[in-house]
């Protein structure tokens, strides 16, 4: 079972931070030419902060 629980955590950090980040961007009115400037950034980012609840909170 802690094979599956690990896996399931990051993907669910990573999905609720992603979409709280992809509402924020869409919302604050940016009119960029291509929005993958805004995009790029704020999905490392969401990356990071993923990969640093994972194990601060991993078993």
């Amino acid at each position: 079972m802690k094979q599956i629980v690990g896996p399931l955590r990051r993907a669910s950090i990573y999905g609720v931070i992603s979409y709280l980040g992809l509402v924020l961007i869409n919302n604050s009115e940016l009119n960029l030419a291509n929005m993958w400037i805004a995009y790029l950034p704020m999905f490392i980012g969401v990356y990071v902060v993923t990969q640093w609840l994972d194990k601060k909170f991993g078993d």
